[in-house]
């Protein structure tokens, strides 16, 4: 059955285009699917319906009929996964890059869900509005340790020490650029971005508070790249690689929020190879710390660096080293 929502345009708000607005106060809708809702008489105001590009001048009172989304059947698929701990309650993986985590448009199949459905077959809520056992996500290129529960108690658990911030998350990353200092904490808000619907960023109207602590742990001066490690305080959807490309450190390979000509000024022929290997963001969860729901035993698991983002450091370090001894 369709759901029903009322947004009211503030009064004392500068006049704006309606379709506009809708996007800013319904942002996990895109811009098509908000076109589609208007054209098809979804959106009306006092009960008539309205164009896209109408003005709001302020009180205007706005219902918006959302249609339920089209199921989308999640099938068991044998995929090899990684598992680091597995009890009766929940289950840790240790996530490969270019996995994608929850089922979607586009990615129906071959992701983190279809392979627990298949390895574990008791997870919660498969079928539901929420997401079967996922707590949380890490990006499809991002690498790294992930939790996910096997029962709706656990779920609960766990979400709950998301949201009040106590999980233990830490991330190591390869940046384009020098850090000013030893270490440094990155407070601003993030959501989706005004005009690139697909991206989040720190200059959405209606951003939600994201907190980013980074520690600097090499820097590689001649081919301007750092290794950082970060502490998420938060954890906004692509908090970190919107955190530092905002401040002028964008992942080294972020596709989405990285800089291509910083790939290209890469003189080092190698590690522009190395770079280009990669195949996505050098961001890797290193570090999860929890308290497991059922026992209240603090947990923590780490995983190893993979060989891609590996290959790099390992590079960067025989490099400098060498450089180092030379001079001596």
């Amino acid at each position: 059955m369709a759901s029903k929502q009322q947004l009211l345009f503030p009064e004392d708000r500068s006049a704006e285009r309606l379709d506009c607005f809708l996007a800013e106060r319904l942002p996990d809708l895109s811009r098509s699917q908000l076109k589609k809702l208007i054209s098809t008489q979804r959106v009306s105001i006092n009960g008539f319906p309205v164009k896209p590009g109408l003005n709001l001048k302020g009180g205007e009172l706005i219902d918006v009929v959302l249609p339920d989304p089209e199921p989308v059947e999640t099938l068991p698929e044998n995929i090899p996964i990684k598992i680091l701990y597995e009890d009766p309650d929940l289950v840790v993986i240790d996530k490969e890059a270019g996995m994608v985590v929850h089922p979607a448009a586009g990615h129906s199949s071959g992701t983190l869900v279809n392979a627990l459905l298949n390895h574990c077959g008791d997870l919660a809520g498969i079928g539901g509005a929420l997401r079967p056992g996922i707590v949380h996500r890490i990006d499809k290129d991002t690498s790294g340790v992930l939790v996910v529960a096997k029962n709706d108690q656990c779920h609960q658990h766990l979400a709950a020490q998301f949201k009040k911030h106590s999980v233990k998350r830490r991330y190591l990353a390869l940046v384009h650029g020098m850090v000013p200092s030893q270490r440094g904490v990155i407070d601003r808000p993030i959501g989706r971005h005004p005009i690139d619907r697909k991206k989040m960023s720190s200059v959405a109207r209606l951003g939600k508070p994201a907190v980013t602590h980074w520690k600097r742990l090499k820097g590689f001066e001649k081919d301007q790249i750092s290794l950082l490690e970060l502490t998420l305080e938060t954890g906004r959807t692509h908090q970190i690689r919107v955190h530092l490309s905002e401040m002028n450190l964008p992942l080294v390979g972020d596709p989405v929020y990285g800089n291509p000509s910083r790939n290209k000024m890469i003189k080092d022929k190698r590690l522009k190879e190395l770079v280009a290997d990669l195949g996505g963001q050098a961001l890797h969860a290193a570090v999860l710390g929890f308290e497991h729901p059922s026992t209240s035993e603090y947990m923590e698991f780490t995983s190893e660096l993979p060989e891609s983002f590996r290959a790099i450091l390992e590079y960067l370090q025989q490099k400098y080293s060498l450089a180092k001894t030379s001079k001596c």
